[in-house]
Order: structure tokens, then sequence, then C-alpha cells
């Protein structure tokens, strides 16, 4: 499928180009396909569909998680960008590690496999981001000759990164390409591979809970247009947030469950995956003004539908609808609501479409974890601000997507910006004084301003609201761990982890919390645990470097500083010691210790 490249970044007959929107950039360039994809569409074109979505996902995650951009997923095919070779590397096998293991119990004639290229050259590149050049073609060129499964690189690739990342190369020579005037000397890149996981590392088999608890899997967007696939990951995260608000069910996070979104999944294995009896399953049907959803409750043990029902609405009304669904399920599960719960449970009435759907693609966008994408998060939440000046929700995620800027000096946010936030978090608040995550944000805009005590009464509040929310009981261990009650973390972040078993934060807290503690044992399960849920992050790198400092393995801590800095060449540890608020100096010294020992800083 790479020919649709060529008709689309070098078309026959083009518009002309004002030359002061062109710009001559040096990038490295990923380029991929599927290996055999029209024998896949012959033998089951939807079940390939299907696979090719989920690949899509995949790409995508892990090329903004290397601070890359996609250009283009045309066909079978994926075409993106990175500033430094080492971040499209590193992108490359992420992206072939997980679809490998994606496809384990797949039938080999079945599998969809990817060839990936890369090369680092100059391209052209368009005021709309688009490129153009010898460096895509070269990049596509060595994405033809890769095996399936396999990542070849070019000699200007290989000579960044060698020393770099943890892979050895095969040298495959000069290779001639089409249309290409010179030869290209070409890589093929084996990974090292993954140190043995350790015995404790999968965990204990997740029991069920002493309560109905339930998973609600990402519900399909059967709109027929893929720009509509916010509007259902919204949906299926409100009727997530309203059914954990009531404390007689337990409900994993959104988090987990969406782990699972576009994968052919037995819901046996969802519900023992992640330790729950109910699985809700649902579609979500856009068209114009109106909605149609269809949900239904499955028993995960058996396997059998439980109730199932269809809904087909003005899309005003649909608070409604989430509203019937849930009072449903507490229904279905003889679920018995406590008085505060019962006075709750009233109609919330129609919806303002536009703000409505201004805040779900905010809630969309701030997932991405990206400069770029917070940016977008608060122009969004902005605008449904501009439309409904008393939307409470839109003020939280506001103050929690500032925090996040400031977090990881993003976008200029700096400490100048805290009370600013902290009057956000108060307004939503105010306007919604029993909404949860207005309180979760209360409590993150006061923990960034080292008001600990303060912070940990408003997540205590978020917690009482929404006994199943993860991230209140994670941000409640995270402001512990910084109060230097480590062992109170621990539980707390425990908690957090039973409702997300999937997100990786609370993994990264946990072990911080243990290497407080001296546990260094357990602190290193957790941030390998981590690494193996999110291979991208530099700071669980960093915290895993000055462990193996202070026990004195100091290849390993080379190792994994190499890792880290090939994924973020501008880390430095003043970021993270300026940041993380803790109130004895003594957790972020040892850190610094070990980082010492390992020799990887003055």
């Amino acid at each position: 499928m790479l020919r649709l490249w060529w008709t689309r970044l070098f078309p026959m007959e083009s518009a002309s180009v004002n030359s002061s929107d062109l710009k001559q950039r040096l990038l490295a360039i990923l380029a991929a396909d599927a290996v055999g994809y029209s024998r896949l569409m012959a033998i089951d074109d939807r079940g390939t569909v299907a696979a090719l979505d989920a690949a899509r996902a995949v790409f995508r995650s892990r090329i903004e998680a290397g601070h890359g951009r996609v250009i283009d997923m045309a066909g079978d095919s994926v075409l993106a960008v990175f500033e430094t070779a080492a971040g499209a590397v590193t992108a490359a096998i992420a992206v072939q590690q997980q679809l490998g293991a994606s496809t384990g119990g797949v039938p080999q004639d079945r599998r969809m496999l990817f060839r990936i290229g890369i090369h680092m050259g100059d391209v052209i590149e368009k005021a709309d981001g688009t490129v153009y050049g010898d460096g895509v073609n070269i990049a596509s060129r060595l994405c033809a000759v890769a095996e399936a499964g396999g990542i070849v690189v070019s000699d200007a690739v290989h000579g960044a990164v060698r020393d770099r990342i943890v892979a050895s190369f095969v040298d495959q020579g000069e290779q001639p390409m089409k249309n290409i005037a010179h030869l290209v000397h070409a890589f093929q890149l084996k990974p090292a591979e993954p140190a043995p996981a350790s015995p404790r590392s999968n965990g204990p088999a997740l029991r069920l809970p002493d309560r109905p608890s339930l998973a609600v899997l990402p519900f399909t967007n059967m709109s027929g247009d893929p720009e509509q696939e916010y509007f259902a990951d919204g949906i299926t995260e409100d009727i997530i947030t309203d059914c954990s608000k009531i404390s007689g069910l337990f409900v994993i996070a959104r988090n987990s469950t969406f782990t699972f979104k576009k994968q052919n999944v037995d819901i046996k294995d969802v519900g023992a995956k992640l330790g729950v009896r109910h699985v809700l399953e649902g579609s979500v049907r856009r068209h114009g003004m109106r909605v149609r959803i269809n949900v239904q409750l499955i028993d995960a043990e058996s396997g059998g539908h439980v109730w199932a029902d269809r809904y087909d609405r003005d899309l005003e009304d649909i608070f409604l609808v989430q509203d019937e669904v849930t009072r449903k399920i507490v229904e279905t599960l003889e679920v018995r609501l406590t008085g505060n719960e019962e006075a709750r449970r009233h109609d919330r009435g129609k919806v303002n479409v536009e703000a409505y759907d201004y805040l779900i693609r905010a809630k969309s966008c701030i997932l991405h974890f990206t400069e770029p994408a917070l940016v977008e998060t608060r122009e969004m939440l902005e605008r449904a601000l501009a439309i409904e000046p008393e939307l409470a929700l839109a003020y939280a995620y506001l103050a929690i997507a500032r925090g996040v800027e400031y977090a990881n000096a993003w976008n200029g946010r700096t400490a100048d910006d805290l009370e600013e936030n902290l009057a956000i978090a108060r307004k939503a608040c105010e306007l919604d004084p029993a909404e949860p995550l207005s309180y979760h944000a209360m409590s993150n805009a006061l923990m960034w301003l080292r008001r600990l005590d303060e912070a940990e009464r408003a997540a205590r509040k978020s917690v009482a609201l929404d006994p199943n929310s993860a991230q209140s009981h994670g941000t409640l261990g995270i402001i512990l761990d910084f109060s230097g009650r480590h062992e109170e973390s621990i539980e707390s972040l425990a908690k957090a982890l039973r409702l997300d078993p999937e997100f990786s934060l609370w993994r990264h807290a946990q072990g911080r919390a243990q290497f407080a503690l001296g546990h260094d044992a357990e602190a290193e399960v957790s941030f390998k645990r981590r690494l193996i849920q999110m291979p991208g992050s530099d700071v669980t790198r960093a915290y895993l470097a000055s462990l193996y400092g202070h026990a004195g393995r100091l290849d390993e801590a080379a190792r994994i500083w190499r890792e880290l800095m090939a994924l973020n060449p501008g880390y430095t540890i003043e970021l993270t010691l300026r940041v993380l608020p803790y109130t004895s100096p003594a957790p972020l010294e040892r850190f610094v210790t070990g980082l010492r020992k390992a020799g990887l800083v003055p």
C-alpha cells in the first residue's frame, strides 16, 4: 500500500504553493505498512479491518509517547516524523513489541504484522504539516526491505542511536532502492531481549469484590464516521462515572477498561483480568441531533446476557439516557443505595449539545498526554465555558489540565500560575459541591502549591463523593507520600490499582513511596511494571537508575539512563526536584544520592 503515499505526497497536479509556506527540516521519518493486507482481507475482511484499526491505535499511541507526529495513515500504511532518531526508533520498538504481544494467540496465517523503515534526512514541510522529499522516499523504501514484524534503519539513524539504544544492528549492506539515485546503507534492528519478569510482576489473581462489580467496555462507534470516536468514548466515560458514584457498586476505571478498545474480547477473560462479575458493553450511533445507544449487561462468569436495551433519543437528552442506564444497572444488580445517593438521584434535564461536545472532546484530548494536546484541551474547555459559563466539569478539567502542564513544564506553565489554578478549581466546587471531580481538581491544585493538609482534605472529600474513583484514591496516595506518610500512601495507591489495574501512574507513585521507605526490591518491581505499561516514561527510568546506583548495579544504571536520554534528551533531574512537593528533603536526597553513586550526575 506504499503507492498510496506517492499520490498523496506527490500528486500529478497540485495547486501553486507559496514558497514562504515551505520550510526545510531535518527529521527522523518512520514509514510502516502491513504485510499481506490484501490476502488477509480476502480471508476475513471484517476481522482484518478491526485488526488494522487496533494496530493504528497502537502506532498513534506509541508515536505520540515518543514525541512524534503522525502525518498519514492511508490504507494499511503509517507515516510519522520525529525530532530525533532515538524517538523514532524507541517508538518503533514499542510498536512492534506491543503488536507482537497482541497477536500471540492469533493463527500464524491470520496475524497482521508490520514492516517499519526509519531514515533521518531533510524533508520539505508545508504549513499544514505534510512532508515531502527524499527523506520520505528512503524511509518507505527501507520499510519495503524489512521483514515481517521487523525494523530496518538507514546508516544515518544507525549512527545516531547505536550507542543510545539497547539493541543490536545487523548490517544489510548498501541497498539499491527504486527511484533513489544513490545506494542506501541499511541495518536491521534487533531489540534486546527483555529481562525475565519477576515472578511477582504480574501480581496475584484479582479476587471478586464483596459487592456487585462492573466493568464498562468502550462503546463501539457505529456512526460510520471515525471522527465520532470521541463521542462514543465520552458516552462510555460518563456511564462509568455515574456508576462509580454508587458506593454499593465496585466499578473499574476508564483507563483499564479502555485497554480493550477495538479488540475482539472474550467477556469471561475481561472479567477474570479485571476481577469483576459483570461487564457492560454497547454501541453509539450519532446522526445529526439524534443518538441511538444499545447496551447489554453480561455475566462475566457464564458469558450469558443479563439485560439489554436500546435508547433512541434527541442528543439534548443524553444525560437522561445515561441516568436510565445507571438506574437499570442498580435495579438489575439489586444494589442498595445510601440516603445521600437516593437524594442525588434526580434527572439532570437537557444538555447544551454544543457545550457537551466541547467537553467530551477536551476529555479525549487530555488523555493523549502531550504538550500540544494540552493546548487543545484548554481551548475546548474554554469554548465550552463560553457557551455554558456554569459548567462545573469544564472548570474542573481546566484546573487539572493546567496542573499537568505545570508538572511537566509544558506550554510555559510555571509556579506563578498555581494560584490561578486553585481559583479555577474552587470555582468548580462552588458551582457543583456534589461533583467529585471538582474536589479532585482542588486536591491537585493544593498539592502543587505544597498545601498538603488542605490537599488531603479535598482528596478525601472526592473519595467520599465517588468511592470508586481510582484517580481520587491515587491522588490521595500521592499526597500522603509527599507528606511523608509512605505506608499510608501505599495502601491508598493499592486501592487505586485495584480499581484501575492498567493505569501506570499509580505504579510509579507506588514505587516512589516504596523507594522512599528503602523497600528497593518492591520498588524495582513497581517501576518495571510501570515501564511494561508505559515504555516511554523518562522519570521512572530515572528512579530505576537511582535504585540501581544504591544497589551497586552500575551497568544496569548506565543502561537504563541511556534509554532515558534516548527517549528525552532534554531530561534533567532539576525539574523532578523542583516540582515534587515533599515536606521532607529525605526522599529526594535519596533519589539524587543513588544517581551520584551510579556516576550519572555530579
